[in-house]
């Protein structure tokens, strides 16, 4: 079936500003609250939320086989279940729906008005109900950095890293949408030169700068997936920020990995972009070597070209851009990770989320977390401000944003936006 939504040529009545993440060869999913209180799945094109659940109820999906409430719900859960033909029928539905060319919706005030909203008076929820939350760790540059300061500079990769994509399974309980804002987590923690932990705030907050992909349901118990068909599986990607704290991650990690330092926040941006609108930005991903094992060989473009930045932005000041990076700079794919993840027979449902692990790129200015930008604090960043950070402040801001552009069309996820508070401590 044709993915007609992402002819470049298409234009929307809709008025879509300049370089914005959404034109209508976008078409993102996610969920939205109305001024009226009412929780709908919806789409965005330019600055305007599209209630899908109107949509349905307006009979604007007429001939495709939907349940009667597929977009009258609070999470995209049931659609993304639906599978990879029902969600290209929609999205081309909804392109031609919105096309310059049909007066169907334009014409009609009346439906018009209980359809579209302006994106400022709707309120981004979490867009799935995830049940399962996997982190990756498949940039080279990020782990072999890490490596480098905390290991044998000589020997930074372990040895089963150029093998497996190597990951760890987080808490999908506290993954929060775009502007929710996120307390400085309390902690257990060994001073420098100490012989016995502490136990207080973090003192080294950090983000890190990742992308995520969202799976329908996959596999029954017991099934692996080969990497040719994984890609069929992924819905679409978001923004992540996993937040951390390095200094409960350095006293806990030994011997089972990332604990209380990476599990008390994540934060997501809100529209899931789907892979059917980032087809036209294919590209190669790195060279890898040694050759993997069979079950994780792959063949033609599994990498995407999505430009990343990440800013600080301190309480009542400018933001400072501090790292720009590329998804294509990660080592193992996607498809890659979806299936090593079921290799062992590991069920994945749909809306579950796996991570894609730090991105760093080969320049410092790429890398994707503040213990890379300034060296585990040795190399302070200056903001525009004045002041300088070695790690995140209470108070500051860290956003990220993401987009693909080529010489036809730019398609962004916007942004996941999150503010870092104070320790939440009870009186």
């Amino acid at each position: 079936m044709p993915i007609t939504a992402n002819d470049t040529k298409r234009k929307s009545w809709l008025e879509v500003p300049q370089n914005s993440d959404f034109p209508i060869q976008n078409i993102p999913f996610g969920v939205f609250l109305t001024k009226e209180n009412v929780v709908t799945v919806g789409t965005r094109i330019g600055d305007f939320a599209i209630d899908l659940g109107a949509l349905q109820q307006l009979n604007y999906f007429e001939g495709i086989d939907l349940t009667d409430d597929m977009f009258m719900q609070d999470t995209l859960n049931d659609f993304i279940s639906d599978g990879k033909k029902t969600w290209r029928l929609v999205r081309n539905r909804i392109a031609d729906i919105f096309d310059e060319t049909n007066p169907q919706l334009r014409d009609s005030t009346k439906d018009r008005d209980i359809v579209i909203f302006n994106i400022d008076d709707v309120e981004m929820q979490l867009p799935v109900l995830i049940g399962d939350y996997t982190d990756f760790y498949s940039s080279k540059e990020h782990a072999t950095n890490v490596g480098k300061m905390f290991r044998d500079p000589e020997n930074a990769l372990l040895p089963n890293w150029l093998h497996i994509p190597v990951g760890y399974h987080g808490r999908s309980s506290t993954i929060v949408p775009s502007g929710i804002p996120v307390h400085r987590p309390m902690g257990q923690t060994m001073p420098a030169g100490g012989d016995y932990p502490v136990f207080g705030p973090s003192r080294l907050v950090d983000f890190e700068l990742e992308t995520a992909f969202i799976t329908t349901d996959v596999n029954i118990m017991g099934e692996n997936i080969p990497t040719y068909e994984a890609e069929d599986y992924i819905f679409g990607m978001v923004l992540l920020n996993d937040w951390s704290a390095r200094d409960i991650q350095k006293w806990e990690y030994v011997p089972l990995g990332p604990f209380l330092a990476k599990n008390f926040a994540t934060s997501i941006s809100p529209w899931i972009v789907t892979m059917d609108a980032l087809e036209p930005f294919r590209t190669k991903g790195p060279k890898q070597d040694p050759s993997p094992l069979p079950y994780l060989q792959t063949k033609g473009k599994k990498a995407f070209d999505i430009h990343l930045e990440v800013s600080i932005k301190p309480e009542e000041a400018e933001e400072t851009i501090v790292s720009q990076s590329n998804f294509k700079y990660l080592y193992w794919s996607m498809a890659q990770q979806l299936a090593h993840h079921t290799s062992n027979g590991c069920r994945v449902n749909s809306g579950d989320m796996m991570g894609s692990g730090t991105i760093s790129g080969p320049t410092p200015d790429s890398f994707g977390s503040m213990l890379e930008l300034t060296w585990g604090g040795k190399n302070p960043l200056k903001l525009k401000d004045g002041s300088e950070r070695k790690f995140i402040e209470d108070n500051d801001t860290v956003i990220i944003r993401g987009f693909c552009e080529n010489a036809e069309v730019r398609i962004g996820f916007g942004e996941v936006s999150s503010q870092l508070l104070p320790p939440f401590i009870r009186q």
